[in-house]
């Protein structure tokens, strides 16, 4: 079971660094390139550009929370991974060749403020 994870293309894992405006500010974000590409998908559902949508998740999540992140790049690898989550739950890839949105076909990824409360993960 363990060769689908560890016969993984080095490439996938292998991290990179992007320089990203927001609101007139240079910062740099780095990811693996999975990571990128899916963020790269998501944004394309979206009809934007990779740093287009980083800069909206980075103002939604102010705009939600008040504050900017902590750890943006930890927020954003979240969301990729919140997005594949509801991909497979979902089968939302349906939605993908008709140019819906990701907050159309899986609203469960969309938090309105009263859903914003952490959920706490156990660990043992």
């Amino acid at each position: 079971m363990c060769g689908i994870y560890s016969n993984a293309d080095p490439i996938l894992y292998e991290s990179r660094t992007r320089s990203l405006r927001i609101h007139g500010v240079i910062t740099t974000v780095r990811l693996e390139n999975l990571f990128w590409d899916v963020l790269c998908e998501i944004a394309a559902r979206e009809s934007m550009t990779t740093s287009q949508f980083a800069v909206k998740l980075y103002d939604e999540l102010i705009a939600l929370r008040g504050e900017p992140p902590t750890n943006f790049a930890s927020f954003l690898r979240v969301c990729c991974l919140r997005y594949l989550s509801m991909r497979a739950d979902k089968g939302a890839d349906k939605g993908a060749d008709s140019g819906v949105g990701v907050a159309d076909a899986m609203p469960a990824l969309v938090l309105t403020p009263g859903d914003a409360r952490p959920r706490i993960l156990k660990t043992v």
